[in-house]
């Protein structure tokens, strides 16, 4: 059964094609700038280089209908037909309070998404368009929606409920949501298999640091409280989006600098987190360096940043008492030996004791690594994400009906002897990269070819 993942963001679809039984991932990649002049896809097939198409693409259907005539496209595609697609899972970044785990897409479950989307606007409508565009296109197989706010549904009322009127909660769904819930139901599935423990027996904070960047504390396996709230605008600082701010700011710029709402919205929404400290930077890495070159807002953003980070670390290990593993994934949490440093230091004395050279050895995306102290009480782990994984199952069990929430599901990544064969064929180049590394992996791994040019 081969099954095609979609996420849809507001100018790009990114996209994976998976063969269930074989275990493999047949082709990935984006079309980038939909809806824009210089739209493109980039795509990849294992082994072989990463090929790149100009193509016009006005609006999410055109996107969606070049990626299939990629994949099929009989000299650089992965399948012969749209055929032998069985099931599309689809990516929803808000589900609100209506679902609670992974659903089969019907026209009622369109509807709520259209009347939730106000929840997240710079989200939900692209979500809603790729699922439209991709039923059209393939319109005679079944279509998943995996909601990023369904692990969060189990956060109890003390943790998602606003001080504010709570006639805003029962008529306008005012509540902490939280979102990153995919990369967060994996990597706490893996934590519990690297800790040998029953995974709802298991206490963790995890750290999702990319672009977009959320913390999540997890009580006995299951989501208890996380940084973002009724929008992905809550929380850690990120990329371009401020994270938290006294929310009386937008109303002081409202009356001072004479911002209108649209404007205050998109300016932290877009122009804030690091790029808005430093003026000129998103990129981690090019903050780094700039910090290094004695930029000192770029400094500044790194210090702010982590500082955030060590912060929510420290309430959460309040809030759960006992916390087996702090962990770190998604692009920065993964590659940024400088965040995970400063958002680590001092933490000693809560029993979070990092080794500073497992910390600047683990900058690989392919393997899973332990950075912790060997005698520290909480183990710190660096996990790379997989929420393409988590889709595709989620979409195999609904269509096959063996699907459930994931406090009565088994993922297969949950198996003690798991091996995430694309990852599994890389490591090899990171181990002759990083001197050392293997001393911290962790991750099962079997011999293989490490010759694909795109490994990284």
């Amino acid at each position: 059964m081969i099954i095609l993942t979609l996420n849809c963001g507001s100018s790009s679809v990114k996209y994976q094609l998976y063969h269930w039984e074989q275990h493999e991932v047949l082709a990935t990649g984006v079309v980038e700038r939909v809806t824009q002049d210089g739209s493109r896809i980039l795509h990849k097939v294992p082994g072989r280089d990463e090929l790149e198409i100009a193509h016009p693409c006005p609006d999410h259907r055109e996107a969606i209908q070049l990626i299939m005539n990629t994949v099929i496209d009989p000299d650089h595609g992965a399948i012969a037909s749209m055929k032998e697609v069985k099931a599309v899972g689809h990516r929803v970044v808000h589900g609100g309070e209506e679902f609670k785990k992974s659903v089969i897409v019907d026209d009622a479950a369109l509807e709520v998404f259209r009347r939730i989307q106000s929840l997240a606007p710079l989200h939900n409508p692209a979500n809603i368009m790729g699922i439209e565009a991709a039923r059209q296109v393939l319109p005679d197989v079944p279509h998943c929606a995996v909601m990023d706010t369904a692990w969060h549904q189990t956060m109890p009322a003390a943790a998602y409920t606003y001080a504010v009127p709570y006639e805003w909660y029962r008529n306008y769904g005012v509540r902490r949501y939280g979102f990153h819930g995919t990369s967060f139901l994996y990597t706490a599935k893996r934590a519990a298999v690297l800790l040998g423990q029953d995974p709802f027996k298991t206490n963790l904070i995890i750290a999702h640091i990319g672009n977009g960047a959320s913390i999540c504390a997890v009580k006995n396996g299951v989501s208890v409280d996380t940084s973002m709230g009724l929008t992905p605008l809550e929380g850690l600082v990120m990329g371009t989006r401020s994270g938290d701010i006294d929310p009386a700011i937008p109303f002081y710029m409202m009356n001072t600098a004479n911002m209108s709402a649209e404007e205050v919205e998109r300016t932290l929404n877009k122009k804030s987190g690091v790029l808005g400290i430093t003026e000129k930077y998103v990129d981690r890495r090019d903050i780094e360096e700039a910090a290094a070159a004695g930029e000192e807002q770029a400094q500044l953003a790194i210090d702010v940043e982590s500082y955030r980070i060590r912060k929510y670390i420290g309430a959460y290990a309040a809030a759960l008492g006992r916390v087996d593993a702090v962990v770190f994934t998604a692009g920065v949490g993964e590659r940024g030996p400088t965040i995970r440093a400063a958002a680590l230091e001092g933490l000693e004395i809560m029993g979070i004791a990092m080794d500073p050279e497992k910390n600047r050895l683990s900058r690989t995306k392919n393997a899973e690594t332990v950075i912790s102290r060997d005698d520290s009480p909480t183990k710190i782990y660096v996990i790379p994400t997989d929420e393409e994984l988590v889709m595709t199952e989620d979409t195999f069990a609904l269509v096959n009906g063996t699907y459930d929430v994931h406090t009565s599901f088994t993922y297969s990544f949950q198996k003690p002897d798991y091996v995430n064969m694309e990852r599994n064929g890389c490591i090899d180049r990171d181990l002759l990269k990083l001197q050392g590394l293997d001393r911290i992996v962790l991750s099962p791994m079997v011999p293989g070819d490490d010759s694909d040019p795109e490994c990284d």
